[in-house]
């Protein structure tokens, strides 16, 4: 039988513990994070410029969304919806291939047939472009494709006698470069992520497919891709809250001083502007709200990618163990009003 000390022992928590060592995150957390939140909720309904103090209520959402009837707010609702367009063509057009491109890679290093040779020295190649400053990479190409005409690209077409072009100023090359260099820069990362997904899948299920008969194309089909649909989802909402948030490349990606691209002008390059405007023409309630307009519209697409991509008979199931839960509790009810034990 335990004595008392033993049992005294016993009883002692070391939870509390625990909590003061993660403290200090969850402080730096609510300090850094929370609070900014919360003051971006409260610029989202003050007014702008001189007006800042006052009041405005949902004028700010109401200007981004629908506009006004003088100048400035239909140029403010303007630039927001060409902004956000510019968003998702950005988002779009990198997030395609970089999946396609990533899916196919991770295919190929976990296929145990090819035994590709090298295989950790090319999985720590394309990572790498994921470690690099946005920064960095942003000035590395601009030394390839600009207006200037010291670029690489533009230093060999004058070369051959022709005329430098202007990439900054086309729409379709400004763009494709950026969405190139999202690509290059987050494809390795999305890779280890597929791989990790194939390889956590049961091998014996490729080892029946294989006795079976099915091809490559088959097994992809109708094993790997079913079966890695929960980490393409994670990819897809975490590649859509960082597409709508992108920012870096598309800014910094021009060679005229404080003129950023309009064709590379992103939603959150949008806030970013408003909020450092001059000081007599602060648009912190236009910037707070387009935050705000953004968080929802990632919280809607993330809610209903989620809701596209679960499984249909596990829902079911769950839906049923709630009825199932719920006809208990009326029948205990039924029997407590008729006095049954």
């Amino acid at each position: 039988m335990a004595s008392a000390a033993q049992r005294r022992i016993k009883s002692i928590s070391y939870a509390k513990y625990g909590y003061i060592f993660i403290a200090p995150f969850f402080l730096v957390y609510a300090f850094f994070q929370i609070w900014p939140l919360i003051n971006t909720f409260i610029l989202s309904v003050y007014g702008n410029g001189a007006q800042g103090d006052t009041f405005v209520g949902m004028e700010n959402f109401q200007t981004l969304l629908f506009g006004g009837d003088d100048r400035s707010t239909r140029r403010i609702h303007e630039e927001f919806f060409r902004d956000f367009g510019n968003t998702l063509i950005l988002w779009v057009g990198n997030f395609i291939p970089q999946i396609l491109l990533s899916l196919l890679l991770a295919v190929w290093f976990t296929d145990s047939k090819l035994h590709i040779p090298g295989q950790g020295f090319f999985k720590v190649v394309m990572y790498l472009p994921n470690i690099i400053t946005a920064v960095s990479v942003a000035a590395l190409f601009m030394r390839f494709f600009s207006n200037s005409n010291m670029c690489l690209v533009n230093g060999l077409i004058t070369s051959a006698g022709g005329k430098a072009y202007m990439f900054e100023d086309s729409a379709v090359w400004s763009r494709a470069i950026v969405m190139f260099i999202q690509t290059w820069l987050w494809f390795g990362n999305t890779m280890i992520m597929m791989m990790s997904g194939i390889l956590g899948i049961n091998p014996s299920l490729f080892e029946a497919a294989a006795i079976d008969g099915a091809t490559s194309g088959q097994v992809l089909r109708k094993v790997t891709l079913p079966l890695l649909r929960p980490m393409v989802v994670y990819t897809l909402i975490t590649s859509m809250i960082g597409g709508l948030q992108m920012f870096d490349i598309p800014f910094l990606f021009h060679t005229k001083k404080e003129t950023i691209n309009k064709y590379l002008e992103t939603a959150a390059v949008f806030v970013y502007k408003n909020f450092r405007t001059s000081e007599d023409k602060v648009q912190y309630g236009y910037a707070g709200a387009a935050s705000i307009i953004l968080f929802i519209i990632t919280a809607l697409l993330g809610i209903l990618v989620f809701r596209m991509n679960r499984d249909a008979d596990e829902a079911r199931k769950k839906k049923e163990r709630k009825e199932l839960v719920k006809a208990y509790k009326r029948e205990q009810k039924m029997a407590k009003m008729g006095g049954i034990d």
